[in-house]
């Protein structure tokens, strides 16, 4: 029973965990293509900060990641 709480908690952490940065990387790539539909002549340097923008997200995925393989027993 403790070992099945333990694989329900690892993908609680992973699936509650992946929601914001999913969210906040669909919200970064539309930002993003506004933008560059507004101003074509600075897209490269959005795209530059667009990718930065998405590493940091996807680092907060990550953590989520570590936390719920530390869950296993």
């Amino acid at each position: 029973m403790e070992v099945g709480l333990q694989y329900l908690a690892m993908g609680l952490a992973i699936g509650l965990g992946a929601i914001g940065p999913g969210i906040g990387i669909g919200l970064i790539g539309s930002k993003a293509m506004e933008a560059v539909g507004r101003n074509p002549e600075t897209a490269g340097t959005i795209q530059t900060l667009m990718i930065l923008a998405i590493v940091f997200a996807e680092a907060v995925a990550i953590y989520a990641l570590v936390v719920a393989f530390l869950i296993l027993p």
